[in-house]
């Protein structure tokens, strides 16, 4: 299971003045809830000394490709059309994807490159950029 974990911590800014800000991370292969929070609250302390997790959520990405680097993540939305043969009518059904690269252009490109496989027709909707810092891998 994939969770998508938010925590609130202090940053330096540029000004040199401490700020409250929320982080956003996926933390993939967490078989629960709790063992999702554990390990971000693990990884983190390394970073920040104080920080406190805001909330965590099941992540509806279905597919997750990270396989050509980049430092941005990008939720991509893809419609599959799906005919029925028996009332010769199409039906629409989407699924969200995560790909890493580093804009939105090579975002698109790998994506198409993960789809070319694809049996059913399908469209891409929507390609935006999403506010994860960072995946994490729990093994």
């Amino acid at each position: 299971m994939n969770y998508e974990v938010k925590i609130k911590c202090n940053k330096t800014q540029e000004n040199g003045k401490d700020k409250k800000v929320s982080e956003e991370y996926l933390v993939r292969n967490a078989e629960l809830f709790g063992k999702a929070e554990e390990f971000i609250i693990k990884e983190m302390q390394s970073l920040y000394g104080d920080f406190s997790v805001s909330s965590i959520k099941k992540s509806k990405y279905v597919e997750i490709d990270l396989a050509h680097g980049g430092d941005r993540y990008f939720s991509c939305k893809v419609v599959f059309i799906i005919l029925d043969e028996k009332t010769n009518k199409e039906s629409n059904t989407s699924e969200l994807m995560l790909v890493s690269a580093d804009n939105i252009g090579n975002a698109k490109t790998y994506l198409e490159e993960l789809m070319k496989d694809t049996l059913v027709d399908y469209k891409i909707d929507t390609i935006k950029e999403t506010k994860l810092i960072d995946v994490y891998d729990v093994e």
